[in-house]
């Protein structure tokens, strides 16, 4: 990846914060200490961010798998036991157990959540491969599958020079995979105001025109999409979903 300061990536960093968040409960709560098995009535929820910053080599939290429980109902926060593991087709997750948190100057309820951070290069270098998500402790042993959730997502196109009022697709990878959303914008070098364009989709490829009125110059180009994933395995809980993120930025001469 490139390093440069000529553009600012809060947008992106933006989706990175939102990717992070943790839902928020009010005060006065009902706590609980729990264990794996008294989780089985909850919904697990597998979120795969994958953005690539060209300013930026690695962004905290730009490559990461989060994979999280769905809180209490009511006002009841519970906290998962001491003892539990969580594991990423066999390597360890970094598990968060829940429970409330008062740092903030009020009670927040954080959910029950592991995350992985992966090597995007490694990842591109193989193909891609189910992500099996395993949490374990002495009372139950959670699973969720998800199909090719390893796996390096990209878009592909070869434009790196664009003609104002032209037409451009470029390729969702893995290909067999249809984009639920997308988007595409242009950031003038130097320049604060993104250009949005609008995305028509036909199952992995997106295609936008380049708006006419814009000035002839170097422009950082964003593309993200978002993929709903096809859970093949959930286990020990009531339901299982998951869906994949991936966001990526070049630079583009526009003319």
């Amino acid at each position: 990846m490139h390093s440069s300061s000529r553009f600012p990536f809060g947008a992106v960093s933006g989706v990175l914060v939102a990717l992070g968040l943790l839902s928020g409960c009010g005060d006065d709560f009902t706590t609980e200490t729990v264990d794996l098995a008294g989780l089985a009535d909850r919904s697990l929820t597998y979120a795969h961010a994958d953005v690539d910053l060209f300013e930026v080599e690695q962004a905290p939290g730009s490559h990461r798998v989060t994979v999280t429980f769905s809180q209490a109902d009511g006002d009841r926060c519970t906290r998962l036991n001491d003892g539990a593991t969580a594991t990423f087709n066999g390597q360890v997750m970094q598990l968060e157990q829940g429970g409330v948190d008062a740092t903030a100057g009020r009670d927040v309820c954080l959910p029950t959540r592991a995350f992985f951070d992966f090597d995007p290069d490694a990842w591109a270098a193989l193909p891609p491969t189910d992500a099996r998500i395993v949490f374990q402790d002495a009372s139950a042993t959670v699973t969720l599958t998800m199909k090719e959730g390893q796996a390096k997502r990209t878009f592909t196109g070869t434009a790196t020079r664009l003609l104002r009022g032209q037409t451009y697709s470029f390729q969702w990878t893995p290909t067999t995979e249809s984009l639920n959303g997308a988007a595409a914008t242009l950031l003038p070098e130097g320049g604060t105001v993104t250009a949005g364009m609008t995305v028509t989709r036909e199952g992995g490829k997106i295609t936008f025109t380049v708006p006419s009125q814009l000035g002839a110059a170097t422009h950082l180009l964003t593309l993200s999409g978002t993929v709903q994933g096809e859970v093949t395995e959930c286990t020990g809980v009531a339901s299982c979903r998951g869906s994949y993120f991936h966001s990526q930025e070049q630079v583009v001469a526009v003319q």
